[in-house]
């Protein structure tokens, strides 16, 4: 059984400055378990109930993990709904990633909302979009939303949190995109293979004054009726569809 000092340690792990200290997340839910089982995550420790271990077990034979009762999972897990089974996972390292040509590369400026950063990484994850570089105060990719919610995306799409300036500095060769009102209609640019960034930023607070200068390439997304914006999640969805479609 789980001490109470472990649970105690466990528990810490919901808050960000603990993950980030410790380089640790958890996961839950019995697909992200499973994804996370094959995946090439590293697991700390597993803790199962019975009841799972008797209907996975030809999964888990070589897998290391702990069988606690029900209540003690609850107790440390972050979802109440969710008693078990639960993984402390260790968190990816922050590697810088290297831009192959004709490759689509999505660059998030201050995304701090863990909602429109899982589902951008998802839409990532459907096209087959394996790379996002990721400004410093965007949301963590071991927020718990993100992990619960990416339905384990997170394992086929790779996150580098840098410094955008000096980052995009050494982009001089690559075209940026930057999506805003009254620009090039993205429905009728024509596009050739080529390393292609898109900047997604805060609608809030716009895009960072110190990234505007790389920008190569202004683009808008159309719009017919009396919307006001669109959120960051969606703005990616259209942008990276319609890039795809000309592609």
């Amino acid at each position: 059984m789980i001490s109470k000092e472990k649970q105690k340690f466990i528990r810490s792990l919901w808050d960000k400055k603990t993950r980030i200290e410790e380089w640790l997340f958890l996961v839950e839910w019995e697909k992200s378990i499973l994804e996370l089982l094959n995946s090439n995550f590293k697991i700390k420790n597993l803790y199962l109930t019975k009841k799972f271990e008797e209907k996975h077990g030809k999964i888990l034979e070589n897998v290391d993990y702990e069988i606690n009762n029900n209540e003690t999972i609850e107790k440390i897990s972050i979802s109440k709904s969710n008693n078990s089974w639960i993984a402390v996972v260790y968190s990816p390292k922050n590697e810088i990633l290297e831009i192959e040509n004709d490759e689509f590369i999505v660059v998030l400026d201050t995304i701090n909302d863990p909602g429109n950063l899982w589902t951008i990484i998802r839409i990532c994850d459907w096209y087959g979009i394996k790379k996002i570089i990721a400004s410093k105060e965007t949301v963590e990719l071991t927020n718990p939303k993100v992990v619960s919610s990416s339905m384990w995306s997170i394992s086929r799409t790779s996150i580098f949190y840098t410094d955008l300036e000096k980052y995009l500095e050494k982009q001089f060769d690559k075209k940026i995109y930057w999506a805003y009102l009254d620009w090039e209609n993205i429905h009728k640019i024509e596009l050739k293979n080529e390393w292609w960034f898109i900047i997604i930023w805060n609608e809030s607070h716009g895009i960072s004054k110190s990234l505007e200068r790389f920008i190569t390439n202004k683009i808008t997304i159309p719009s017919f009726g009396n919307a006001e914006s669109l959120n960051a999640w969606v703005a990616t969805w259209i942008i990276i569809d319609n890039f795809f479609r000309t592609k």
